[in-house]
């Protein structure tokens, strides 16, 4: 059984947070003081869970500890209507932020995973953990319901969202959160494969007996096929617009029967597969046009959820970006990098399009080029910045100095929408003087007004 050390959780909340970390075979120690905590990690050295709810005081205790001691794993817990405390958490050396309700299955892999890393850097061999679901956004926290929701059940589940929004992601912690079946997560992507081929992986070389009318009897898999790999458990396809129609109307099928003929010993056997589907936000369209069968629609929308894009999550990326810099410098077996504020405020203010993907690739570019150095900072970012219509959109005339006056411009004028116009809270995610900021704006022509915010 693991252990965490949870300083500051209101008593009030005791109770039930330590009946839901006991399912997850995780124990908790109760700490009221800082004084307290470091006795009892002087004894034995163990995970830190550390309430935020007080705000500036609870990070102060952060600091306190982090400087006690610097090797200790901590983590924190949230309000999720206050996502300014999930920048400050990253930036006090939290390895990683929970929001309010606490899910006691993401703590257990979150200590986990922390221990993985520490392998990984040591050059040990780790079970490599799949990205977090990170749900400290208003959108996110209700994803987290639909998965909660979808994982009590074993229907068809349709995940829709742009490329790169981690839809893959919310597959898996429905698989991982499902109670009954225990099977595999397997996953197939209908583009990547022939027509032929396709049928070939999905249900084996098993095809229909030679003068058999269609529709007579079971499917017929083999054993080796991806369906009969994916029995009591989960069976994620991504972009079944591109599988053939006589794929579609076979998969609907077994989906349908629940059961297949398994060609290599001619018996019938139940198959509990659970479908889920992968699909861009135009996918109802291609179910209009024809190109996805009417009857394998609904065997895989049973339950939807649509995941947002991160330029509406914005409150998720300091968190997601601290995952990312950690699980790509322990692949890599760099020392841990940090974010910089300013670091994090670009990148909390930037558009991608590409999405947690897009995020992602950019860190690894990152962390590569400054293997040698611990601190990530804002010109670390802006070396990687793609000016062509991807992180950053800017014009390529003039000089150096009015491309960067136009940057400026642009940073300057995110920071402020993402704070709704509140200068306070600007200039410190800025990391510069409010009056600094009043300067800048002038100098640089930003208006503040606030109905734009």
């Amino acid at each position: 059984m693991k252990s965490v050390l949870y300083l500051g959780c209101p008593a009030a909340e005791r109770a039930e947070t330590e009946r839901l970390l006991a399912v997850e075979s995780v124990s908790i120690v109760w700490a009221d003081s800082v004084a307290y905590a470091l006795n009892e990690l002087q004894r034995r050295d163990m995970p830190v869970l550390l309430d935020l709810s007080k705000g500036a005081a609870a990070l102060q205790v952060a600091r306190e500890l982090r400087s006690e001691r610097a090797a200790t794993l901590m983590f924190a817990v949230v309000d999720p209507r206050r996502p300014d405390l999930t920048t400050e958490a990253v930036l006090a050396g939290i390895a990683d932020v929970f929001a309010r309700p606490l899910g006691a299955k993401r703590v257990a892999n979150a200590i986990d995973r922390e221990i993985s890393y520490e392998s990984r850097k040591a050059g040990r061999s780790a079970e490599v953990f799949g990205d977090a679901l990170y749900t400290h956004s208003q959108p996110m926290r209700e994803v987290s319901v639909l998965v909660a929701r979808a994982a009590a059940m074993r229907a068809g589940v349709m995940i829709r969202g742009e490329a790169g929004t981690g839809r893959t992601v919310v597959g898996r912690a429905i698989h991982a959160a499902q109670n009954g079946a225990s099977g595999p997560f397997i996953q197939v992507d209908c583009a990547a494969h022939e027509p032929d081929q396709l049928d070939t992986e999905l249900f084996g070389r098993a095809g229909p007996v030679a003068g058999e009318p269609p529709g007579n009897g079971p499917e017929r898999i083999s054993r080796n096929s991806r369906l009969f790999e994916a029995n009591r458990g989960t069976l994620y396809l991504h972009n079944i617009v591109e599988a053939p129609t006589r794929v579609q109307a076979r998969l609907a099928r077994v989906l349908r029967d629940r059961e297949a003929l398994i060609a290599d010993t001619g018996e019938i056997t139940p198959l509990d597969v659970r479908p889920m589907a992968a699909v861009d936000p135009a996918f109802e369209t291609a179910v209009k046009e024809g190109r996805v069968r009417e009857d394998l629609f609904r065997r895989l929308s049973v339950i939807r959820i649509d995941v947002p894009p991160l330029r509406n999550r914005r409150e998720d990326i300091p968190a997601l970006a601290n995952y990312f810099l950690r699980d790509i410098c322990a692949g890599l077996r760099l020392p841990p990098k940090t974010l910089s504020r300013p670091a994090l405020s670009i990148l909390s203010a930037l558009p991608w399009r590409g999405n947690a993907g897009e995020l992602r690739s950019l860190l690894e570019s990152v962390a590569s080029a400054s293997a040698g150095g611990r601190g990530v900072g804002l010109e670390d970012v802006l070396a990687h910045v793609r000016l062509d219509g991807g992180a950053v959109v800017f014009s390529n005339s003039g000089t150096l100095r009015q491309a960067r006056l136009r940057f400026e411009r642009e940073y300057i004028a995110s920071v402020l929408e993402q704070h709704k116009g509140r200068i306070s809270d600007a200039a410190k995610a800025l990391g510069i003087q409010r009056t600094n900021l009043y300067r800048k704006m002038r100098s640089l022509r930003i208006a503040r007004d606030r109905r734009h915010f």
